[in-house]
């Protein structure tokens, strides 16, 4: 046999030999990942990501898909004539903008479904209005009313586990029920959250358009692996994080806080950035735990 060709094969022996404590510390453990940024825009990263997904269920994780669409959100808003409206980073939502979000975010979700499919995974299609699964009260910013915009109040995981149970992947757009039951747009990182929270989770994955927490936001170099929870408190309380990363390592916090095991910021365009993650022992992002994983 060539050498060369025999040292490749034993480094694949070798990467699934470090991946062997992990596989077995996390068999059977809900892994909810919120799917957005970049990796839901490139068709080779959308493969990427949803071949991970069905390489962790294949190996005994329970694996729960929560995605966004704000972008096509937007361009849809465009489309029908009007112009996307904001207020501290949230979508305003009128009656017509919300008909818009639940047609996109029905498309986006039923080509996830889709590629699970093509990758040998049952998967099922989901909102929250799906057996009233998350339900929602209008969201006030500041005293101001931006419209069909929620903030969750219950997450109800019965349908989720038979699924998971029937050997189904959820996948699930955030979209609740309020008190009238009417849609509600609702943030996807904060439905990824409530919804880890509720199945008390082992591990809650953000994928995005970062590489990770940094200690200099400006130096590459100075990626952070893993971080406590008291160090992110300081972080927040410092000042050392700002603009997208505030929210959802403010989200990171709250999901620990509420019996979430570990929490993961990942960059969503490296390829297999999952598997890099969860699999081997210097990961390629940010994991907030609240205790040492050995």
């Amino acid at each position: 046999m060539d050498m060369s060709h025999l040292d490749q094969e034993m480094l694949k022996a070798q990467t699934l030999i470090e991946a062997l404590p992990f596989i077995r510390r996390f068999n059977g453990s809900y892994v909810v990942v919120k799917y957005g940024g970049s990796a839901m825009l490139d068709e080779d990263l959308k493969y990427s990501v949803i071949k991970d997904v069905a390489l962790l269920k294949l190996i005994g994780l329970k694996p729960i898909i929560v995605h966004g669409g704000g972008k096509e959100i937007s361009k849809w808003v465009k489309m029908s004539g009007n112009e996307p409206e904001f207020y501290n980073g949230l979508r305003i939502t009128d009656k017509e903008t919300m008909e818009i979000a639940e047609m996109v975010l029905f498309k986006v979700n039923q080509g996830l479904v889709a590629m699970m499919g093509q990758n040998g995974i049952k998967a099922v299609g989901l909102s929250g209005k799906d057996a009233e699964m998350i339900r929602v009260k209008k969201k006030i910013v500041d005293g101001k009313d931006i419209g069909y915009v929620g903030d969750i109040t219950e997450v109800k995981t019965e349908l989720m586990e038979a699924l998971i149970e029937d050997d189904f992947v959820p996948v699930i757009s955030p979209i609740g029920l309020g008190e009238n039951n009417e849609g509600y747009n609702i943030n996807a990182d904060d439905t990824a959250c409530a919804i880890a929270t509720a199945l008390n989770a082992e591990k809650l994955v953000f994928l995005t358009d970062i590489e990770g927490v940094f200690f200099d936001p400006t130096d590459k170099t100075t990626l952070i692996p893993e971080m406590d929870l008291k160090q992110a408190h300081e972080f927040i309380d410092n000042g050392v994080v700002g603009g997208g990363m505030l929210p959802k390592l403010t989200n990171c916090i709250k999901a620990i806080e509420n019996g979430v095991a570990r929490v993961h910021i990942l960059d969503g365009r490296v390829e297999h950035c999952l598997l890099l993650e969860f699999f081997t022992e210097k990961g390629v992002g940010t994991a907030i735990l609240k205790e040492p994983l050995f």
